[in-house]
């Protein structure tokens, strides 16, 4: 709420400074949905140039790795598709708050995400692992 001086209160929000319509929110929505696979896009050119082994898990320490450059090679790739993947999920967020196509993400992001997980435990850490 801000007071006016002459004792008029006006409550300003969120939906009142945008004074846009549904379509505002839907494409702020996107926005920040593809500023989220941009993050993962963005990790995995940082995998791509890094001299240490990039970790997949949160807080771990990779060791035991073969090949540092082919292992973030690869891990670069596996977090680069997922940015683009998980941008292309968010489209049907541009249809609105009411759309029958937010499942498509909501699904999407964690059918990816399991996929994502799989395809580290059972490609990439068993190809780069010391034997």
């Amino acid at each position: 709420m801000q007071n006016r001086g002459n004792g008029v209160q006006v409550e300003v929000t969120i939906c009142s400074i945008m004074e846009g319509s549904e379509m505002d929110g839907a494409v702020l929505g996107f926005i920040i949905w593809c500023l989220c696979g941009g993050f993962f896009i963005v990790l995995g050119i940082y995998a791509l140039f890094s001299k240490k082994a990039m970790g997949f898990w949160a807080g771990e320490e990779v060791t035991g790795v073969s090949d540092i450059k082919k292992y973030n090679r690869a891990m670069a790739k596996l977090f680069c598709i997922y940015g683009i993947v998980l941008v292309l999920l968010g489209i049907p967020l541009l249809g609105g708050q009411n759309s029958a196509g937010l499942v498509i993400p909501i699904l999407g992001t964690m059918f990816i995400s399991i996929i994502m997980m799989a395809v580290y435990l059972v490609v990439i850490e068993r190809r780069y692992k010391k034997k």
